[in-house]
């Protein structure tokens, strides 16, 4: 539904914003004059119930959302409202005289359709929970939680705490080897390190009373320093059969929907640990705020599958020998992991960040939600409106709907606010946000990406933005666009990103603002990016150098030891390799090659190297000749089969070897499958496996 069928509802906040209503319509193309509340949320909240009557309504208000949202329930309202933040992104500034164009831009949003939903990805927890850690925090915790889940406990080595009286829940104690899975699904490990099987154990005491070296506690676990060996608590133990310090069998395993480790260094060590496992350390404060969750974690719950896989143009591998692991590497929770040829995900650990999608050269990761091309539409939408309100050197200032969201509302609160050229859009990950996004956005009209992420985001992923921020910028910079483009912005302090924000100075962009829409398919999004600024670049390039794990490069071939085997055009999976079908000839066209080195990995001969860079000539597309021989035919038939550099190669490595003594067999080298056949039955003095003594 276009903006101009919807109701729209503005307000100042009590005259705290300049807002030009005729200047907003014209920006927005309304037909029908924009009226100013002053007072929406209080006084004039009967204007909102008016507009509840209609089938839509925009309402330039987020902080009132709740009200609007509750009082449009009362009234039993079928009207779809959207909120929209003019007050924090652009109102509450230093430069707010000067937002309309950015306010149009924001409002303009709300014109566009929701994004197609995505699959989703499912949980089911029953509520077994699993405590891991010291007896004394762990017992403790799972006193307090055995009323509300299903407890379990596993005692980690060490001295210490008191097994309860009553025996209401599983005790185990051993050393975890380790814990997989997720919320619903984990499976845990360990060995029984402890001599006293504490299912079996019937907490008499008679063990602790019986030792002489007071080796065991009321936890019963066995202190093998302390032991010296007198087996007294056997003995004790009796008929029972609890103690064995000679036991064969130690593994342990269990499945549960959640685990809770008290351990001092967590157990799963990702940065971005699976739902359903928490670790808040020995810090009680921490286990506190843990516990409190746990009992939310039971039920069944949907997220969304962040991603979208393609197999057949992966270069993760291609017959055991390893092209691009840029995924894998960039994984923050291990949801990627190799699976022969390709990679395999798994959706229930995938946290969504995007990162896979990001750094992948081929595009056969792709990031789902939003898919990009539901993100190109807001981009181009935001983008268009912002010029054509008049609106100059537009700064994107992409951010998590979290804490830089707040931090970027704290600062129109305390600080200066943005800049008017300085437009907020709202992601779901930072790391999601790859060279295909940044060149587009260019395209689109803006003068600069800022990427505001938190300092553990950045930690975890700051280095892939940095270095795909890195290739746009050489790109860019090369075709004569000058200035900082991309730049991250790893901050959480509000007064760090009022000094960045204001002191960043206009780039250059475009001159004319690109129309295509954003692929699903990378690669393509990138070529519609790259052939709209190099048409419009201030110096035009036909080549432009990148660095190492470029997604754009060349294939250097040395011609004095390439045989032309072809084992390279079999390795490639983007079809950047070819070969010359009836004649020995290497093709090669290079706007399809990944550099993702499995050619050069998979040569035998080592004549492949990889240069990476951007070639913007029309050449990039065409297929050019790498290597080409004369042909090798067959001394026979006379039909090619081979290349006479690699016949004779092969004829000096074999002659002199005892298997090809006879001219006969050098000859047969020389002939093609076929031929070779024939001459073999047509020899009646070659040796048969039936000649062959037993």
């Amino acid at each position: 539904m276009a903006l101009d069928d919807k109701t729209l509802k503005l307000c100042n906040c009590n005259r705290t914003m300049a807002l030009d209503p005729k200047a907003l319509a014209g920006a927005l193309k309304l037909t029908q004059p924009i009226e100013i509340h002053t007072e929406l949320c209080r006084k004039q909240v009967a204007s909102f119930h008016g507009a509840l009557k209609d089938e839509a309504c925009v309402i330039a208000c987020t902080q009132e959302a709740p009200l609007f949202s509750e009082l449009a329930d009362r009234a039993g309202s079928s009207s779809a409202i959207k909120f929209v933040n003019i007050r924090e992104h652009a109102g509450w500034s230093k430069e707010g005289a000067k937002a309309t164009p950015k306010i149009a831009a924001l409002l303009a949003l709300a014109d566009l359709p929701e994004a197609e939903p995505v699959a989703g990805v499912f949980y089911k927890s029953g509520g077994e929970l699993l405590i891991v850690g010291p007896a004394e925090a762990a017992i403790s915790w799972a006193e307090k939680l055995a009323e509300q889940l299903d407890v379990n406990v596993l005692l980690t080595p060490g001295r210490g705490g008191e097994l309860p009286a009553e025996r209401r829940y599983p005790v185990w104690s051993g050393k975890v080897q380790s814990v997989k899975g997720y919320l619903g699904a984990f499976e845990v490990a360990w060995q029984q390190d402890n001599a006293i099987d504490l299912e079996v154990c019937t907490r008499c005491n008679a063990c602790v009373h019986a030792c002489p070296e007071q080796a065991i506690d009321f936890s019963y676990q066995v202190d093998m320093e302390k032991c010296k060996s007198h087996r007294q608590c056997v003995k004790a133990c009796g008929a029972i059969g609890a103690i064995d310090f000679d036991r064969a069998d130690r593994a342990r395993s269990e499945r549960f929907d959640m685990v809770l480790d008290l351990s001092r260094d967590p157990l799963i060590k990702t940065p971005q640990p699976p739902q359903g496992y928490l670790a808040p350390g020995d810090n009680p404060l921490e286990q506190a705020l843990a516990a409190a969750q746990l009992a939310q974690m039971v039920g069944e719950f949907e997220k969304p599958r962040f991603f979208a896989y393609n197999e057949k143009i992966c270069a993760h591998s291609r017959s055991s020998k390893i092209g691009c692991n840029q995924c894998i590497d960039v994984c923050s929770t291990a949801a990627i992991a190799p699976d022969g040829d390709h990679v395999k995900v798994d959706p229930h650990l995938c946290m969504g960040c995007g990162g896979c999608a990001t750094v992948c050269p081929s595009g056969a990761m792709t990031y789902a939600y939003p898919r990009v091309p539901d993100f190109g539409a807001r981009l181009k939408r935001l983008l268009s409106v912002y010029a054509q309100a008049g609106g100059k050197d537009a700064c994107l200032l992409l951010h998590n709907a979290g804490e830089s969201r707040a931090l970027i509302a704290k600062l129109a609160r305390r600080g200066t606010g943005l800049p008017a050229r300085a437009i907020p859009l709202e992601v779901h990950h930072p790391a999601s946000v790859g060279i295909d996004v940044l060149l587009a956005a260019l395209a689109y009209g803006a003068s600069q990406v800022l990427v505001l992420a938190t300092p553990k985001e950045a930690g975890e992923y700051g280095d892939a933005l940095r270095k795909q921020m890195g290739f746009a910028e050489t790109i860019v910079n090369a075709l004569g666009y000058g200035g900082a483009h991309f730049r991250l912005l790893a901050i959480d302090s509000l007064a760090v990103l009022e000094k960045e924000v204001w002191a960043l100075q206009p780039a250059a962009t475009a001159s004319k603002p690109a129309t295509y829409n954003l692929a699903a398919e990378k690669r393509a999004t990138l070529e519609f990016a790259l052939e709209h600024l190099a048409k419009l670049a201030p110096k035009p390039q036909e080549s432009i150098a990148l660095g190492a794990g470029a997604p754009y490069g060349q294939v250097l071939v040395n011609k004095q030891t390439c045989t032309l085997c072809m084992a390279c055009v079999g390795a490639c999976p983007e079809s950047a390799l070819h070969d010359g079908r009836d004649q020995p000839v290497l093709k090669f066209i290079e706007r399809n090659c990944v550099q993702c080195g499995l050619c050069e990995n998979t040569c035998p001969e080592n004549a492949i190297t990889l240069a990476p860079r951007l070639l913007l000539a029309a050449q990039a597309k065409q297929e050019v000749v790498l290597n080409e021989a004369e042909p090798f035919n067959c001394v026979r038939c006379g039909k090619p089969f081979g290349t006479r550099q690699m016949v004779g190669n092969m004829l000096g490595k074999l002659t002199g070897h005892s298997m090809f003594a006879g001219d006969g067999s050098l000859k047969r080298l020389q002939m093609c499958g076929d031929c070779r056949v024939v001459d073999m039955m047509e020899n009646k003095d070659e040796i048969s496996i039936q000649d062959v003594k037993k």
